[in-house]
């Protein structure tokens, strides 16, 4: 057997693994419960890929976007026509990167940013965060730190810092604080002090190779792109991505589940290969577990006045497979609880979906001011969890804008589809111009009590 390898590796071929199989015990209803459970499972990593070649569609960076291994920076918050991330921010400048660490290691270079706040958290391709360098974790003096990919068994220069990536491929997606657009140049001056080189070109010159644009890429936000795959498509995307991008290591029980109806890591895998039974469930999959999935992240976290709050389970999940999927439909890239907290609004005090057609008020007492030790803010979202178009083009409000408090030192925010009002504008919050809307409040680098549970954000009111 080891020379007829031999023989193939020297003719030129590639020996594949072959394709996995369902084990002939499993009855159609199991079937169909591993099937569901297999495909929220998959669901973060297939939107990571889906992400990934959306976002690297281009031959050198421009906005958020960028050749594998390249850094992007935003420029400028984001407007209504940006899709490529749901629920963006407008309180932090964006820097990107889709990373390949399976061939080498890459070496980042981080220059001090003065005092000021900014976090870069690394995702593996299961959407967990495995490390945040930053303010709040190392600081804000210079820096030099690589990312590891599995397996690599190498030595790094001296005075980087090793960060192993659990998996070969992942997502950074960078913040620095960026006080309104007066503090854009002083935001791009740091953004462009951040160097990335693969470890063989580490202290020599580097150009980073151009990118490749496939003109049949589909540009569509992610999750709607991964909503229309069929099963077929969808888990035989999963095989080939778990070929290079291991699961965690307390992974083995639904990795025993999977076996079942033939999904084994590194190997690829064919719906139409397997039997009749199994073949239904796999194709019922896809709807009802999209419908759990998109409801778990609906009533994720604590609900307190209106507003659900993540503080466990967010960042990384553990064996938590739903929440994991829930939170990467509805925020992919959302941080740990210690680096930032984002309540989020469905609906008004009294239970009823927000309507653009109405109008509410958040109103903070003084001793109800979002407790944050960097920022916070309150931002607005349409049915598509994007920011859509308004005539004053704001589309999040907080502390480091002009707000008007009381004389109480209380502070009212008008949430509404047309002015409040030239005295008032200060404090609005536009509404999109139809249907319904979603809001989240961000809270940076938060203050003990919110994350203990003991704070809690005000009910939103209609306005009668």
């Amino acid at each position: 057997m080891r020379n007829s390898l031999i023989a193939a590796a020297c003719a030129g071929l590639t020996l594949l693994a072959p394709a996995a199989h369902a084990q002939p015990d499993v009855s159609a209803e199991e079937a169909r419960e591993i099937a569901r459970e297999a495909y929220i499972y998959a669901y973060p990593m297939v939107l990571m890929e889906v992400t990934r070649r959306a976002s690297t569609n281009v031959v050198e960076p421009a906005g958020l976007t960028a050749p594998i291994n390249q850094l992007a920076h935003a420029r400028e918050f984001p407007d209504a026509s940006f899709t490529i991330v749901v629920r963006p921010n407008a309180d932090t400048l964006y820097s990107a990167l889709t990373f390949d660490v399976s061939k080498e290691p890459l070496v980042f270079s981080v220059p001090d940013s003065g005092g000021r706040y900014f976090l870069l958290p690394f995702l593996d391709y299961w959407t967990d965060v495995f490390t945040v360098p930053g303010k709040r974790t190392t600081g804000t003096a210079a820096q030099t730190f690589a990312i590891v990919g599995p397996g690599w068994r190498g030595r790094l220069p001296r005075g980087v810092e090793r960060y192993d990536s659990p998996t070969a491929s992942g997502l950074l997606i960078g913040r620095t604080q960026t006080n309104g657009k007066a503090d854009y140049e002083a935001v791009r001056e740091f953004q462009d002090g951040i160097k990335i080189v693969p470890l063989s070109a580490y202290g020599k010159p580097f150009t980073p190779p151009k990118g490749k644009v496939r003109p049949d890429q589909d540009m569509s936000p992610p999750p709607d792109q991964v909503d229309k795959m069929d099963a077929a498509t969808f888990f035989a995307m999963f095989a080939e991505l778990m070929k290079q991008n291991p699961p965690h290591a307390n992974d083995y029980p639904i990795l025993d589940r999977m076996k079942r109806i033939g999904i084994t890591p590194g190997k690829a895998y064919s719906v139409a290969s397997q039997p009749q039974d199994v073949q239904d469930a796999l194709s019922a999959a896809p709807p009802s577990a999209l419908k759990d999935i998109k409801e778990a992240w609906r009533k994720a976290g604590v609900l307190a006045n209106g507003w659900r709050t993540n503080l466990t389970a967010i960042g990384t999940y553990g064996t938590d497979y739903l929440h994991r999927a829930g939170v990467a439909y509805g925020g992919l890239g959302a941080n740990v609880p210690d680096d930032a907290v984002y309540p989020t609004a469905f609906a008004d005090a009294d239970g009823q979906p927000f309507d653009s057609g109405k109008r509410y008020v958040l109103h903070f007492n003084k001793d109800q001011i979002p407790p944050a030790r960097a920022f916070w803010s309150l931002t607005m979202y349409d049915e598509r969890q994007l920011f859509t178009a308004n005539p004053i083009d704001r589309y999040a409000i907080g502390d480091r804008d002009r707000l008007t408090f009381n004389s109480d030192g209380s502070l009212d925010l008008y949430i509404q589809r047309e002015s409040p009002g030239k005295e008032k504008e200060s404090n609005w919050l536009p509404a999109p111009a139809s249907g319904s809307f979603t809001m989240n409040l961000r809270l940076y680098w938060p203050k003990a009590e919110v994350l203990n549970g003991s704070w809690a954000p005000p009910p939103v009111k209609k306005v009668n």
